[in-house]
């Protein structure tokens, strides 16, 4: 969840760089945790989402700044999209952990008591 919230707003980042300021992308990139990873070529994700992320970084820088704002305007939806679906996918596993170690609480307090 926490990467592709990341490349979202690294996303919108680049694309207010191309507007107005014109910085390299190791530049935009220092204020972000895992993006400087991705960029210098680490695979943190594996499988489906892996292969969104190295798609992505593959069209960055490769052509001029027009073709990169639109670019970069396509796939704000779908990072969007991703970045909701991890987020749902998170909540969803995360509060079956939070429930799995209460019981497991509770069944240890029967057992000890």
């Amino acid at each position: 969840m926490q990467i592709f919230s990341e490349l979202y707003e690294f996303n919108e980042q680049l694309l207010l760089n191309l507007k107005f300021s014109r910085q390299t992308m190791d530049k935009v990139a220092q204020n972000f945790k895992f993006i400087p990873d991705l960029l210098k070529g680490k695979k943190l994700l594996d499988g489906r989402d892996g292969e969104a992320v190295g798609e992505y970084l593959f069209n960055l820088g490769k052509s001029d700044a027009l073709s990169q704002i639109d670019y970069l305007n396509e796939r704000k939806a779908v990072l969007a999209k991703l970045k909701d679906e991890s987020k749902e996918i998170y909540k969803k596993y995360s509060s079956l952990y939070l429930k799995i170690f209460f019981l497991l609480g509770v069944l240890m307090a029967v057992l000890l008591a």
